[in-house]
């Protein structure tokens, strides 16, 4: 395979841009590794990892990662959508693999806006009677 393929993953309010060239398993985060960009907590490192894993292709692969808005943990999640995508384009086996293991689909959670009149988006002002 010759030809990088990039593909973007998206979750809450963050977008996810993945860049996969064949080399020898780097990934890059906003230019910086992996591990420094998620410093700390080795559960989004596996989550934005466990494409690969489940492919069993770590290693093979240098990605190369944009990322913009949300938090960690929806960058993390946004990061395993666009590097999930991109191996299901390599091909139909890949692709069933990840479908089967909700890698490709989107998650539809977002957060409830906030109603007028009220404090947050479902709690309510205290009643008052008198």
């Amino acid at each position: 395979m010759a030809k990088d393929i990039i593909k973007v993953g998206r979750r809450k309010t963050s977008v996810a841009q993945a860049k996969l060239i064949p080399g020898k398993g780097e990934m890059n985060v906003n230019k910086k590794p992996l591990a420094d960009y998620f410093k700390g907590c080795g559960r989004y490192q596996q989550m934005a990892l466990s494409p690969l894993v489940l492919l069993k292709v770590e290693g093979k692969f240098d990605i190369k990662i944009k990322v913009e808005g949300g938090g960690v943990s929806s960058q993390a999640g946004a990061i395993r959508h666009a590097v999930a995508r991109s191996l299901a384009l390599m091909s139909d086996d890949n692709k069933k693999v990840m479908k089967k293991a909700g890698f490709l689909t989107r998650d539809p959670r977002m957060v409830e806006r906030k109603k007028p009149g009220q404090p947050k988006a479902r709690k309510k002002f205290q009643f008052s009677k008198r």
